[in-house]
């Protein structure tokens, strides 16, 4: 796109000249002339205004080739594409909001104001006086915006109130939004704030917002599909390596401390007149030993919560605790309903989780019962609780120590939320409750 091509657009829609018209014959009325120059008038309008809607989307497509190829990035693209549409328009400001993956709200991702680009890594972010918050509310609540372009008065009803204060404020007289829309799904909205302007120029600016939109909705989704990409493709080397870790664990030590152990074992039973001193020794190294492959077996356990593709909820969770009866004296019971499959995305992060609790409490918690429930919740959500009754949690771990942090993260993957329970000599329960519809967790809360 061209440096004015806003401005030509209007003048294209706008600059009727006039010209002869050949059907103005002698053999027609004054009434019929005037109907039929009526006519022609309106088709060559209707005309001119499709070349110059073709005009603006070659251009928008144009631009964003340019842009692509000069910031490959998708924050430099929109930065540019936001400085771009705002100077182009000759508008007031430019705003992005995205829609929150989780598809519970939207937030404000950058804005050009006063030749200024701001985004949320810039150190004025936080001093940006705009009504970002109020607006983001708005769009995302406001249904007909989802899908089609909304022009708003600065002093709207539709409009949040704090909206409309900065709009007189700032002497804004129209909003347009357009929404970042693809086939099947709605990424974010586009707003251009105006000044005063005349009907033509309001046209080819709604415009030029729709057809730049367009071509940014194809760049934004895109990069979204390639960072899913590259952080699926994250996740795979993560967990092949520590698969591969687990293999390595459990050929080497724990493999080697179960040899060192059945040695040590049949030494004892063999050392009936070793003097009291070396059979004490010998017990101190089979208790070593046994202790030491039991953490292998459990490091092993921990680096491999994965659940096998034919194996659902019920079965993992069986196989988790079992594994956890052979390595503990602590009584570990399991309740589980009958469950549905949620995925295997939902249900790995799941699996995971419980593990980690479980860990923690046969390794920390000196409890004498350990209790693992999980339940459908209205038969559409779930609910884990894995509780145990023994020591708590001291204060000073409550906040980092004991894996709350990975279960933490693991639970804002899948938007569930984690609740720690604990209280000194009374034990501690970790529970994770998850709907599809979950909004992802800020943070953990111990009581």
């Amino acid at each position: 796109m061209t440096d004015g091509v806003g401005r030509e657009s209007c003048a294209i829609i706008d600059g009727m000249q006039d010209t002869p018209w050949p059907c103005e014959t002698d053999h027609l009325g004054t009434a019929d002339v005037d109907t039929l120059r009526a006519a022609l008038e309106t088709e060559r309008g209707e005309r001119r205004r499709a070349q110059c809607l073709a005009s603006i989307q070659s251009g928008a497509v144009q631009l964003a080739l340019d842009l692509l190829v000069r910031e490959p990035d998708i924050d430099g693209f929109f930065g540019m594409f936001t400085k771009t549409l705002t100077e182009e328009c000759e508008s007031h400001a430019c705003g992005v909001w995205l829609i929150d993956e989780d598809q519970q709200g939207a937030h404000m991702w950058m804005a050009y104001v006063q030749n200024h680009l701001f985004t949320r890594d810039s150190p004025e972010w936080e001093k940006l006086a705009l009504p970002s918050g109020s607006m983001a509310a708005h769009l995302f609540a406001y249904a007909p915006g989802w899908n089609e372009t909304v022009e708003y008065s600065g002093d709207d009803a539709r409009l949040p109130e704090s909206v409309r204060v900065f709009n007189r404020d700032a002497d804004i007289h129209s909003v347009a939004v357009a929404p970042l829309v693809l086939t099947t799904r709605t990424l974010g909205w586009v707003a251009l704030s105006n000044g005063k302007t005349s009907m033509c120029e309001g046209e080819w600016r709604v415009a030029l917002l729709e057809a730049i939109a367009r071509q940014a909705t194809l760049a934004l989704h895109q990069s979204q599909q390639a960072e899913r990409s590259r952080l699926e493709e994250r996740r795979k080397a993560t967990l092949e390596e520590r698969n591969r870790l687990a293999r390595d664990i459990h050929d080497t030590l724990a493999q080697g401390f179960a040899a060192i152990l059945m040695q040590l074992q049949a030494a004892q039973r063999e050392s009936d007149d070793v003097p009291a001193a070396v059979a004490s020794k010998l017990e101190t190294a089979v208790d070593l030993a046994r202790s030491h492959m039991i953490e292998a077996r459990r490091s092993v356990s921990a680096l491999r919560p994965i659940i096998n593709e034919s194996e659902d909820l019920g079965v993992a969770f069986k196989r988790m605790t079992d594994m956890a009866r052979r390595t503990s004296d602590v009584p570990i019971a399991l309740e589980i309903d009958d469950l549905p499959r949620y995925g295997d995305a939902i249900e790995r992060e799941i699996v995971a989780v419980a593990q980690e609790a479980l860990t923690n409490a046969v390794r920390h918690a000196k409890a004498r019962q350990i209790t693992l429930r999980a339940s459908s919740v209205r038969s559409i959500g779930f609910r884990l609780s894995v509780a145990d009754n023994g020591r708590g949690i001291a204060r000073d771990h409550r906040r980092g120590g004991f894996g709350m942090t990975s279960m933490q993260e693991r639970a804002n993957r899948i938007g569930a939320s984690l609740t720690v329970v604990t209280a000194p000599r009374l034990g501690t329960e970790v529970v994770l409750a998850w709907q599809p519809s979950s909004v992802p967790a800020e943070g953990y809360v111990v009581a």
